[in-house]
């Protein structure tokens, strides 16, 4: 989730500002042992393949379990590509199993793991988990700054089980054409959705950053997009997933999240990026505070908050007129 260079002493991410409230993160290369065939063959019901059987993937009840062989050092980076691809899925949970893996003392193969807790920080309701038979190596990951946010296990029932057990993220989707009134129909979606789950304060800052990444797949990608809201424990997220591709040549970026959009959504998010999906596509992110309300009083009633977000949302749709012309245009 973190942006790469090609170096190989700089193509795994370092680690992210533990103190930073906001962050932004972009994809990176993706490592040659890790064949993303993996996880289309068997989200289509077949046995999983890779060419390096480095890192492998099965479903169990929803839970993404990805299977480690080697020295972890020199699978660690291939796992976090894994990781992301799992998580673009949306799974129940991702399963990390070192069982079969070997060097799992060296320090830096357990830091370079540990980094793996950024991907639970910065993207709530999908917990990760580490099944790891060696209590040194457990306790190594319980220190680390980003290693905390991870769970670890001591076999792989003990982390499906503790995955299952975790609340369900409560989560709402709409499937939009690349028309240019899928950023208002985006609007509409999340307003009503966050109304309907209490989450009133952050509706009109919510649909606003789905509109801008709406717009933005709209302009850029062209193709179907499929919008997400998931709710869990005040924090919400927003994905957008289409089919669009990085520029020619180079790895998935944000490039076409730019200019205003850019602004808007850096602005409104505590943090967002772009993660790969399996088949060629992409999802952009960002997760905004949410908590939840107290019941309203007897002088404020949720009729009139439902009046004050749709007359919000009228302004925001106003506002994004000539965007919507430049999607016309472009459409033409």
């Amino acid at each position: 989730m973190a942006q790469q260079s090609d170096s190989p002493e700089q193509s795994f991410p370092n680690e992210l500002d533990a103190d930073s409230d906001h962050h932004v993160l972009r994809f990176r290369s993706r490592p040659t042992a890790w064949d993303p065939t993996d996880l289309r063959d068997q989200s289509a019901g077949c046995p999983a393949t890779t060419r390096r059987a480095k890192v492998s993937a099965r479903t169990i009840r929803q839970v993404t379990v990805l299977g480690v062989g080697g020295r972890l050092s020199q699978v660690v980076e291939d796992l976090d590509w894994a990781i992301e691809l799992a998580l673009a899925e949306a799974p129940r949970g991702v399963v990390c199993d070192l069982s079969a893996a070997r060097g799992g003392e060296e320090p830096v193969a357990v830091d370079m793991l540990a980094t793996a807790g950024r991907h639970v920080r910065d993207w709530p309701g999908i917990p990760v988990v580490v099944v790891c038979p060696d209590p040194q190596v457990r306790e190594a990951l319980h220190a680390h700054p980003l290693g905390r946010h991870l769970i670890v296990a001591e076999s792989l029932f003990c982390a499906v089980s503790a995955v299952l057990a975790a609340p369900a993220l409560t989560v709402e989707k709409l499937r939009l054409a690349p028309h240019p009134t899928a950023p208002h129909a985006a609007r509409n979606f999340v307003t009503h959705t966050l109304l309907d789950w209490q989450l009133n304060r952050v509706a009109p800052f919510a649909s606003l950053v789905a509109s801008e990444l709406v717009a933005s797949s709209c302009i850029n990608a062209g193709t179907d997009i499929d919008l997400s809201l998931a709710w869990n424990q005040s924090a919400l997220r927003l994905t957008v997933r289409d089919q669009g591709l990085g520029l020619p040549g180079q790895p998935h970026s944000d490039h076409d999240l730019a200019g205003q959009s850019l602004t808007v959504v850096a602005g409104l998010s505590r943090a967002f990026g772009v993660l790969p999906t399996a088949n060629g596509g992409k999802v952009v992110w960002a997760v905004l505070e949410a908590p939840r309300q107290p019941p309203p009083t007897s002088q404020h009633r949720p009729k009139d908050e439902l009046q004050e977000a749709l007359k919000l949302n009228d302004a925001q749709s106003a506002a994004g007129r000539p965007l919507r012309r430049i999607l016309e245009r472009s459409h033409r």
